[in-house]
């Protein structure tokens, strides 16, 4: 998978979003995006522009993923999110969910990627999707408070991020 090394990237941030479902991951890059004018991508809107299927549908969406990543084609999925990063600014990327996403994303922006792990209470998402500790993630984000709360701990890890160049 090519880099995207360019003069700029030291300043930009790329931020890879995973959590359990309804943990905060969208929330939270969405968040990014327009308080801060991040790029925002989403491997779901990826995964059903590639195989035609319907975004709204979660259930058609989950079961093509699985085939994706079941067939091998998790790295294709990769190599085409990457394709949409723009070449300047910041990208927020929501929905990582295997440990490929992390090493294509790491791999394509070795300085500027960050992954943040969206954590939250039983009550506070579905349970659906167990895998905690699946990631190596720069900082676990706890989203047991209000929206604000999360936001402002987003703002502390750009805040670092930025700091650590």
């Amino acid at each position: 998978m090519p880099s995207h090394s360019q003069g700029s990237e030291e300043k930009r941030l790329v931020i890879g979003f995973a959590g359990r479902i309804g943990a905060g991951k969208t929330s939270a890059a969405k968040y990014l995006n327009t308080k801060h004018g991040f790029q925002y991508l989403r491997y779901s809107q990826v995964l059903a522009a590639w195989m035609a299927a319907n975004p709204e549908s979660k259930a058609q969406l989950q079961k093509i993923g699985w085939e994706v990543m079941a067939g091998g084609m998790q790295t294709e999925l990769n190599r085409r999110l990457i394709a949409q990063v723009t070449p300047e600014g910041d990208t927020a990327v929501d929905g990582l969910r295997h440990t490929i996403d992390q090493e294509s994303l790491s791999k394509a922006f070795p300085s500027s990627f960050h992954l943040l792990y969206i954590d939250s209470g039983a009550e506070q998402r579905w349970i659906h999707v167990s895998g905690k500790g699946r990631y190596t993630a720069d900082l676990v984000l706890r989203s047991d408070g209000s929206l604000q709360d999360l936001y402002t701990a987003i703002e502390e890890a750009i805040f670092s991020f930025r700091r650590e160049g």
